[in-house]
């Protein structure tokens, strides 16, 4: 006989399947297609075991890994709301308190509140793990970017300014990341990639 606890959590697990229909703006390396949530989400926790070495201060790098892979669990209801489009991202925070109570609710009641927890540690950025998981949310898209030829920034109009300014959060985490975010974005910005 199966548990409320196992339904629910099988429940949450069909739910979030639904991350893998969620396109966002970025392009895969390959130029081939946009990826989805789930794949960033994966490539993101890939790269969060990675490049801990880079950062400033002591991450748990397990805690970190947990928020890349719940982070985007919201857009299961909200969808992607792309960083430069600053209308969306106005909105963006009270659609994803409500769609992080729906869905964290589908949970046993322990780790509803373990996973809502995680997820509003990351959007408040306030510890190591959240600055250091906040940092490779923002580098995985400028290296998709620079690998494109700025395919993304090209096709929505995004400046220079614009991709500093957006991606300046990898610095509270870690300055060699930043330093190295910075190349890639001048490099785009000789080759043509990214426009001022």
């Amino acid at each position: 006989m199966t548990s409320d606890r196992l339904r629910k959590q099988i429940e949450f697990i069909v739910e979030i399947d639904r991350l893998k229909h969620v396109i966002r703006q970025t392009y895969l390396m390959d130029s081939s297609r946009q990826e989805n949530s789930a794949e960033h989400s994966w490539h993101f926790a890939v790269m969060a075991m990675l490049l801990a070495e880079y950062t400033d201060e002591p991450v748990d790098v397990f805690k970190a890994v947990k928020m890349a892979l719940i982070h985007d669990v919201v857009e299961v209801d909200v969808g992607d709301i792309f960083i430069y489009d600053q209308d969306r991202m106005a909105e963006k925070e009270a659609m994803e308190k409500v769609a992080a109570k729906r869905l964290f609710g589908l949970l046993p009641s322990d780790q509803a509140e373990e996973y809502r927890a995680l997820w509003e540690e990351f959007e408040a950025r306030e510890t190591p793990e959240a600055r250091y998981a906040a940092a490779i949310d923002r580098l995985q898209p400028v290296l998709h970017n620079y690998y494109t030829h700025g395919k993304a920034w090209n096709v929505h109009g995004v400046r220079a300014e614009n991709v500093l300014k957006v991606n300046s959060r990898i610095g509270n985490s870690s300055i060699e990341l930043w330093s190295f975010a910075q190349e890639i974005i001048d490099e785009s910005i000789r080759k043509g990639y990214l426009e001022r």
